[in-house]
């Protein structure tokens, strides 16, 4: 999403054991590009409106990804021919509006809270799994799920219950919950749509439809005069973001799907929000607030509740 990594399909859920010496790097190597993004994000904001950051980062993606994929491309092109919109409308949810507004969020917020929240979405996916595919959610994750959010709540108020009450919670915030909730509902119509083609080539599709969909963002910036500063912090923050927070972070998050499994791999998403904070904190200058702190605590035990504790069979 994320800023952040693509998908996750059951048919690449098998492990082979041998290869997972080289998953598990693959996968830490992986969270670690990404937390990356936060702070290349962060640190250009006031120089690189974000729609036109998040064109160029897909667009510019992709474009390194197309060779790669080159065997598949056949394969990719019947897809298109005959489910077009529906690629357009998953990658205008999971990465256009996904990114924008974590790149919106990160002018009114800092990179540490923005990972924080981010660390939501995966209770939001099992959640949004209930209503949209019908799956149980039962008891365990249920609470799991109403924890988690009370810890979101808690840092979007700022810990102040008289903001909680008066409904004033912070733009930037709101902004990097609504980008956690678009991840969520990516990855659960992504499962639906069973695309049926290999997971790097369906990233490439998308990081394509995503970046057709930010173009009218970015043209109505331009029009507005919001215009990117292409200096030397702008122009190595965007080759980051395409590039190894892009490009190589997709593929070693699907070399981790393949040697792992999609649930082990996804399961090492939290490590992102330790890089964002260490990272933050050494780059950045930023420092964990109280209310962070508070609100990880409810968010990593919803978390706990949700995925950890299985419920006694009938």
């Amino acid at each position: 999403m994320q800023a952040m990594p693509i998908a996750h399909q059951a048919a690449q859920s098998e492990v082979r054991p041998i290869s997972s010496l080289t998953g598990y790097p693959a996968a830490v190597l992986c969270w670690l590009l990404s937390a990356g993004v936060y702070i290349a994000a962060k640190w250009v904001a006031p120089e690189m409106p974000p729609w036109g950051l998040c064109f160029w980062r897909l667009t510019l993606a992709c474009a390194i990804l197309l060779p790669i994929v080159h065997r598949h491309h056949d394969a990719m092109i019947g897809l298109l021919r005959t489910r077009a919109a529906e690629v357009i409308a998953v990658g205008a949810i999971g990465l256009t509006l996904c990114q924008g507004m974590i790149y919106h969020g990160l002018n009114h917020t800092d990179a540490t809270t923005a990972g924080i929240i981010m660390a939501l979405s995966p209770v939001m996916t099992m959640v949004l799994t209930r209503f949209v595919l019908g799956e149980p959610l039962g008891l365990w994750k249920s609470l799991g799920a109403l924890v988690a959010l009370a810890g979101m709540i808690f840092i979007v108020a700022h810990g102040n219950l008289t903001a909680l009450l008066q409904l004033k919670f912070n733009a930037g915030e709101l902004w990097i919950v609504g980008s956690a909730f678009c991840w969520g509902l990516y990855t659960v119509l992504l499962r639906r749509a069973k695309f049926g083609i290999e997971l790097l080539p369906m990233v490439v599709l998308l990081l394509g439809a995503g970046a057709l969909v930010a173009l009218p963002f970015h043209l109505w910036e331009l029009f507005n005069d919001e215009r990117s500063a292409m200096n030397v912090d702008s122009i190595l923050a965007l080759a980051y973001l395409a590039g190894p927070g892009g490009a190589l972070m997709y593929y070693l998050y699907n070399k981790s799907v393949e040697t792992l499994g999609a649930s082990r791999a996804s399961m090492l998403l939290y490590l992102q929000t330790v890089f964002v904070a260490m990272l933050a904190y050494l780059l950045l200058g930023e420092k964990l607030h109280d209310y962070d702190l508070v609100g990880a605590a409810f968010i990593v035990a919803g978390i706990v509740l949700a995925t950890v504790i299985k419920p006694r069979p009938a």
